[in-house]
């Protein structure tokens, strides 16, 4: 198992950048694949990036190319999300995830923290 702890979410005006990061427990975190997803008000959640064990292998919704980049320091056992040229449209609250394999961190994946808020102003 592993528990995840979100943190670095608040408020920034459009164009601004945060970095979030996501720590982990346990000594198996090189093991995982981890993702972000995020839920805006009214909305279900959804996935926004996520990397393979080795930090190798990136995918990110469309959305988000270019402007967000993913990446882990496996011997820090966090994973980070550095949010670049924000939307108000980015406004939500932000999940960190982890699973043993890279295509369930991307979509369903067994392991969550317990979300961070991001709000981007006009």
């Amino acid at each position: 198992q592993v528990a995840l702890v979100e943190s670095g979410g608040g408020l920034v005006q459009a164009g601004g950048s945060l970095r979030l990061s996501c720590a982990a427990s346990g000594r198996t975190f090189r093991r995982y694949a981890m993702g972000w997803f995020r839920q805006a008000p009214g909305k279900e959640r959804e996935f926004v990036a996520a990397i393979s064990w080795s930090g190798s292998s990136t995918y990110y919704t469309d959305s988000v190319k270019g402007r967000f980049t993913i990446s882990r320091d496996n011997a820090k056992n966090t994973v980070y999300l550095q949010m670049d040229s924000l939307k108000p449209e980015d406004t939500a609250v932000y999940y960190c995830a982890a699973d043993l394999y890279l295509d369930s961190a991307r979509g369903a994946p067994n392991y969550w923290g317990q979300g961070t808020q991001v709000t981007v102003s006009s």
